[in-house]
């Protein structure tokens, strides 16, 4: 029996493959990982990607951050936009979708995902991902991944969706299918 490196979780170069991220703000987006990864790791670490309860593994690799970039981040905020790196990275791994545009507020979500393929402009045919983030143990992300689910079936929209939840002290990744059984 041989062990198997798993796969690197794709956060470098996001801009390059997410049009819904032009190349400042997937930078912002990853240096709010980073600072964020920082608070509880060292690189590089597994994280298990957990999609529809069936889970699989992958490494991440980072720089570390200085303290400048630290002490420019607000906790909460740099939560919540290292979730959204994070998270897109997984979905990409995962299930070959790519972020193509911001979901205006009220929509239940905060992107909408295509395939690689999938002309820009046809939103009809997207999926909605909605993102959070946490540095809490195992119970409040799984505990958040049901407000989640419950905050996009309420949105607006009727396109199928996606939450993903991000744990980063616990190294764990939960994406689930927003359906009437979830």
């Amino acid at each position: 029996m041989t062990d198997s490196i798993p796969p690197l979780l794709p956060l470098q170069s996001l801009a390059e493959r997410h049009h819904a991220l032009p190349p400042p703000v997937a930078e912002y987006l990853l240096q709010a990982a980073r600072v964020c990864f920082d608070r509880h790791h060292t690189s590089p670490k597994e994280f298990i990607l957990e999609d529809d309860r069936v889970e699989s593994m992958a490494r991440v690799e980072w720089e570390t951050t200085d303290d400048r970039a630290k002490g420019a981040w607000d906790k909460d905020d740099a939560t919540e936009a290292g979730a959204c790196a994070v998270a897109i990275a997984a979905i990409e791994l995962t299930r070959s979708l790519f972020a193509i545009r911001r979901m205006p507020k009220g929509m239940g979500a905060d992107y909408y995902l295509a395939l690689r393929s999938q002309d820009l402009e046809d939103l009809e045919n997207c999926f909605r991902l909605e993102v959070s983030g946490t540095h809490s143990d195992k119970p409040e992300v799984t505990k958040r991944l049901r407000i989640k689910i419950e905050q996009t079936r309420r949105g607006n929209s009727n396109l199928p969706a996606l939450a993903a939840i991000v744990g980063f002290k616990v190294q764990l990744v939960l994406l689930h299918t927003v359906d009437e059984s979830s």
